[in-house]
């Protein structure tokens, strides 16, 4: 009897440990960054640049950098949060992102690259106002960084998805590339990690 309990005890605790497999949205600037940059966090399981905050059903890349849909450009970020809590995500993604800038970010301008968090619940939404209100004492800075209901995600064009790892060519203002160089040759050119560690000093978090 004792090792029938002792195996029903073992199997809920397992139980009990099994991943809580959840998904978060939030809008960094160019999603190619966010995206390369949580991909490499453990417990993130998938992330996909896309958009979402708008108007209209499956907007294009180009609808939306015209501003005709108002769309934020964001990722879906799926983890689990027995590995990965939401609070923690939300605290690193703060520190991976101006949160003082309220036009852009870095050097991409407009509308389509604010910041947001978008939540889904009461419980995401107190836990986004505690990040926001504590960067913004330890910044001493207002944070422009927006804490919005969920809205619908809609997937980017395939040719946006791991555009960090694609060995395409594509023409850029250095000349030809591939993606995954042209990525690096305009992340190091918008200076956006560069900022990151003037704002957020040691606390200032990518995946570079």
């Amino acid at each position: 009897m004792k090792t029938v309990v002792l195996a029903m005890g073992l199997a809920l605790a397992a139980g009990a440990a099994q991943a809580e497999i959840r998904k978060a949205v939030v809008a960094g600037g160019c999603f190619w960054c966010v995206e390369s940059d949580f991909e490499a966090v453990k417990g993130v399981q998938d992330v996909v640049s896309g958009f979402a905050g708008g108007k209209g059903e499956n907007p294009t890349y180009k609808e939306v950098s015209r501003g005709d849909t108002g769309h934020y450009e964001v990722v879906q970020i799926t983890y689990d949060d027995a590995v990965l809590p939401y609070a923690d995500l939300v605290a690193r993604f703060l520190r991976s992102i101006d949160v003082t800038d309220a036009g852009g970010q870095f050097c991409d301008r407009g509308d389509t690259y604010r910041t947001a968090i978008f939540v889904s619940d009461a419980a995401e939404k107190t836990v986004a106002e505690a990040a926001v209100t504590q960067a913004g004492q330890q910044l001493g800075q207002a944070i422009a960084t927006k804490i919005l209901p969920a809205a619908p995600f809609w997937p980017a064009e395939d040719y946006h998805q791991g555009y960090y790892q694609s060995s395409d060519i594509v023409l850029t203002r250095g000349g030809p590339m591939q993606k995954k160089n042209a990525y690096t040759f305009y992340r190091e050119g918008c200076g956006r990690d560069a900022r990151l560690k003037a704002l957020w000093g040691k606390d200032a978090w990518s995946a570079h």
